[in-house]
C-alpha cells in the first residue's frame, strides 16, 4: 500500500533490511551506475523516503529503485502514484529543476548520438537545447504569495539535476540556462514560506543552487560571475546559520581563488571552511578542505605547509565515508583526491610526480563522469608534456579530444591548448604532429 502523506513508508523500510541508511544509500548509488544513472543519494534522502516526506521519487530515482527491486512497482515500494501527489503539477510548472526527465537506459545510445552531433555543431544554445529543458521556476510575476513544500522540493531538485548534467557534459552549455531558476529561488525566499521548516529548506536549497550556478560559471571561465554567486551562497549561509552551506561556499571560493592566481586567499578560504565544517562530523569534507588548503600553499611555493595539508587530507579521507557527508560531495572519491594532489605537485614544479597522480585519477574515475575523466586526462597530458614525455602527452591529449565531443568545458579546453603550446617544439615526432594537427582542427 502506498504511504499516506503523514505516515512512514514501512514498505521501503523493510526493503532496507539490515543495512544502515548510509549503507543503503551507497547501494542506491551503485545501482544507479549499473544503469548509467547518477543520483546523489545519501542517508538523509533515505530518511526522507522512510518518513513519508518523499511520497513519489523523481524519474531518475524511480528507474534506480525499479532496477534494484525487479518485478516490483512503485506502489510495492510504498510510494504514491505520481499523479496523486499533491503539488506535483505545481512543481512541474514551477520546477527549479527545470530539467526534463533523463531518458530511459534503452535510449541511451540514441541520446548520446544526438548530444554528440549537437556538441560537434557547436553553439551553447544548441547544446543547451539538447541537454537541458529548463522551464522557469515559474514566472517571477506569478509566484505564490508564500512558498510551500512543492517549491522547496523544486529548488532541491534543480540542484541535483544541474550537478548530474554537469558531470556528464561540463558547464559551458548549462550556465546561462541555470541562472533563471537561481533568480526565482531567491524571489521565493523574499516571498517567505508557509512554515519555518520550509523556509530553512529554501535557504539551504537556494544557497546550494547559488554554489552550483557559481561552479558552472567557474568551470566555463566566468570567474567574476562565479565569485559573485559564491559570495551570494556564503551570505545565505550566514543569514540562515547553515554551517554545511558555509563550508561548501568556502570550499568553492578557495578553489576559485587558486584558479585566479590568488593563493593566499585560497588558503584563508579553505581554513575558514574547515572552521565551519569542524562540527559537522564529515571526515571527507575536512579532507576536501585540506586539499583546497594544500592547493593554496602550493601556489605560494610553501612545500612544507602543502605537505602538511596533504597529510591531513589523506588522514581524514582514510576515515571513510560518513552519513554526515554532504550530498554535494558525491563527486569526491579517490580519483578526485589524486587529481587535487596532482595539481599541488604540478604547482611545486614536480611534473613527473604530478603525472603519476593524474594518471591514477583518470584510471580510477567512473567513466560515467565524462567531464571529470576529461579533466583528469587533460591534467595528465599537461603534466607529461612538462615532464618531458611529449609522445605520452600527445596520446593523453588525443583521449581528451575524443571526450570533448560530449563535454564542453572552457577550463579543459584551456588546459589542452596549453599542452599543445608546450608540445610545439616536438612537432617533428609523428605522434606529436598528429595530435597538434587534430587539436588545431578541433
Amino acid at each position: 500500500m502506498a504511504a499516506s502523506p503523514h505516515s512512514p513508508n514501512s514498505s521501503f523500510r523493510r526493503l532496507r533490511a539490515q543495512h544502515s541508511p548510509a549503507e543503503f544509500a551507497a547501494l542506491v548509488r551503485r545501482a544507479a551506475r549499473e544503469i548509467g544513472e547518477t543520483v546523489s543519494c545519501d542517508a538523509r534522502y533515505i530518511g526522507r523516503v522512510e518518513s513519508g516526506e518523499i511520497r513519489c521519487p523523481n524519474y531518475a530515482y524511480e528507474r534506480v529503485f525499479l532496477h534494484m527491486f525487479p518485478g516490483r512497482t512503485l506502489a510495492d515500494l510504498g510510494f504514491s502514484p505520481r499523479e496523486t501527489v499533491r503539488g506535483r503539477s505545481a512543481q512541474r510548472a514551477l520546477s527549479a529543476t527545470a530539467l526534463s526527465p533523463l531518458p530511459h537506459p534503452t535510449h541511451r545510445s540514441k541520446e548520446s548520438d544526438v548530444l554528440r552531433r549537437a556538441f560537434m555543431a557547436g553553439g551553447s544554445a544548441t547544446v543547451a537545447a539538447a541537454t537541458l529543458s529548463l522551464t522557469l521556476l515559474g514566472d517571477t510575476r506569478r509566484l505564490p504569495s508564500r512558498a510551500g513544500e512543492a517549491e522547496a522540493a523544486a529548488v532541491e531538485d534543480a540542484v541535483r539535476q544541474i550537478r548530474l548534467l554537469d558531470d556528464r557534459h561540463g558547464a559551458d552549455a548549462l550556465y546561462r540556462r541555470a541562472a533563471q531558476p537561481l533568480r526565482t529561488a531567491y524571489a521565493l525566499l523574499d516571498a517567505g514560506a508557509t512554515r519555518q521548516s520550509t523556509e530553512d529548506r529554501l535557504h539551504a536549497g537556494a544557497g546550494e543552487l547559488a554554489v552550483s550556478v557559481g561552479w558552472l560559471a567557474h568551470d566555463s571561465g566566468r570567474f567574476e560571475d562565479a565569485r559573485s554567486h559564491y559570495a551570494e551562497a556564503l551570505a545565505t549561509a550566514r543569514v540562515s546559520g547553515d554551517a554545511a552551506l558555509e563550508a561548501h561556499a568556502f570550499s568553492n571560493m578557495a578553489f576559485l581563488a587558486r584558479d585566479c592566481g590568488r593563493p593566499r586567499e585560497s588558503v584563508r578560504a579553505a581554513q575558514a571552511g574547515r572552521l565551519a565544517a569542524r562540527s559537522l562530523g564529515s571526515p571527507r569534507l575536512l579532507s576536501l578542505l585540506a586539499l583546497r588548503e594544500a592547493g593554496g600553499w602550493s601556489g605560494l611555493d610553501d612545500r612544507r605547509a602543502c605537505e602538511d595539508a596533504l597529510g591531513r587530507a589523506h588522514t581524514e579521507f582514510a576515515r571513510g565515508a560518513s552519513a554526515a557527508d554532504p550530498e554535494w560531495m558525491s563527486f569526491f572519491g579517490e580519483a578526485e583526491l589524486e587529481s587535487l594532489e596532482s595539481r599541488c605537485w604540478a604547482a611545486l614544479g614536480e611534473h613527473a610526480r604530478a603525472a603519476r597522480h593524474a594518471r591514477r585519477a583518470a584510471d580510477l574515475q567512473d567513466p560515467h563522469f565524462a567531464r571529470n575523466v576529461a579533466l583528469y586526462t587533460a591534467e595528465l597530458a599537461q603534466d607529461l608534456a612538462r615532464a618531458g614525455a611529449p609522445d605520452e602527452a600527445s596520446w593523453a591529449g588525443g583521449r581528451v579530444l575524443d571526450l570533448l565531443t560530449e563535454v564542453r568545458s572552457t577550463r579543459i579546453r584551456s588546459m589542452l591548448a596549453g599542452t599543445a603550446r608546450t608540445l610545439v617544439p616536438h612537432q617533428r615526432s609523428p605522434r606529436v604532429g598528429a595530435f597538434l594537427t587534430r587539436h588545431a582542427e578541433a
